[in-house]
């Protein structure tokens, strides 16, 4: 069993590296190909099993598919083609700033799912609140726009098992995309953009490129 187990375990790491291999940040996609909703929903669900500092999970996810939207958004786009061409935009808006009850409010869930008694964790989420306290809300969050970030790679690499193209996007007019969307109501601002969709491999660059990667050499810093 244990020999079955360490075959299976092996085969899945190399599809992985497999399927890490064969993704790249597409430029060009077919406009018009849809990519199935339960496919989106597997995105989704990786997005939101991504682990996080502390477990707080402080961002959210906008799913757009609709081109109305989409060409509100074109605005201050550095690959405006591509937001209208691919098949949906994920957009990853991170909470302006860690507060007490927010962070109750995940606790109180935990404690909830687990079957233990609100403030189990209260020595924890004390010192969370006194260390976010202590800190500028920008700084708050871009520490909350890093566990965005956490997020997106679990997305990205989602969408590569699928066989799904996708590009991460900083390239875009977070006022614009927080006005449309109506964020700052939410407590929250535009991190990252994730482009979902079909590549049009013949107009796109990139895509008979090599995929080109520092070596591990290079990339481990021995010590």
């Amino acid at each position: 069993m244990d020999l079955i187990l360490k075959k299976l375990t092996l085969k899945n790491e190399t599809m992985l590296l497999d399927d890490l291999k064969w993704r790249y940040a597409t430029k060009a996609y077919q406009e018009g190909k849809k990519v199935p909703q339960e496919d989106i929903d597997k995105i989704i669900e990786a997005i939101r099993l991504a682990p996080t500092s502390s477990g707080l999970q402080p961002f959210r996810i906008i799913v757009i598919d609709d081109q109305e939207t989409k060409q509100k958004l074109v605005e201050g786009a550095l690959n405006p083609k591509g937001i209208m061409a691919c098949s949906h935009i994920i957009a990853f808006a991170a909470w302006d700033n860690y507060t007490p009850e927010r962070i109750d409010e995940m606790y109180n869930l935990i404690t909830d799912e687990r079957g233990l008694p609100r403030g189990r964790y209260a020595r924890y989420t004390d010192m969370l609140k006194e260390r976010f306290a202590q800190r500028e809300p920008v700084r708050n969050f871009e520490h909350a726009a890093r566990q965005a970030y956490i997020a997106l790679g679990m997305a990205l690499a989602q969408a590569a098992e699928l066989k799904i193209d996708s590009t991460p996007v900083e390239g875009f007019d977070h006022e614009n995309f927080d006005k449309v969307l109506g964020l700052e109501k939410l407590g929250l601002k535009s991190v990252v953009l994730m482009y979902v969709g079909y590549a049009d491999r013949e107009n796109d660059w990139l895509a008979p490129m090599k995929k080109v990667r520092i070596s591990k050499d290079e990339l481990v810093i021995k010590h």
